[in-house]
């Protein structure tokens, strides 16, 4: 499989495996719940992982009522959220991140 044939929610449970070292699951995860507006909230926990302190600058991508983007990092845990077409963009976001970070 080449890597442009996986899925973003694919790459990010490849990175949520390389953190589940049978303790920090127990304790941290990561959350896709629904917004009423509608659209979508995805939260990735980082403390205990190599990106626990890594800086993340607050980005906002407005670009339709409901095409939008915002993702910060605020006490160790990434928040993404948008529009209901957005789930994969924040997951690319915050993949993307990482993959800088991580080099």
């Amino acid at each position: 499989m080449m890597l442009t044939d996986i899925t973003p929610l694919e790459r990010l449970a490849t990175w949520f495996e390389r953190h589940c070292n049978g303790d920090w699951e127990h304790s941290y995860g990561i959350t896709i719940e629904s917004l009423d507006n509608p659209g979508w909230a995805l939260h990735v926990e980082l403390a205990d992982t190599e990106m626990a302190d890594a800086v993340f600058t607050p980005m906002k991508h407005e670009r339709s009522k409901d095409d939008w983007v915002h993702c910060s990092v605020e006490n160790a845990v990434f928040h993404g959220y948008g529009g209901i077409h957005n789930l994969d963009e924040m997951i690319v976001i915050f993949l993307n991140w990482v993959a800088i970070e991580e080099k």
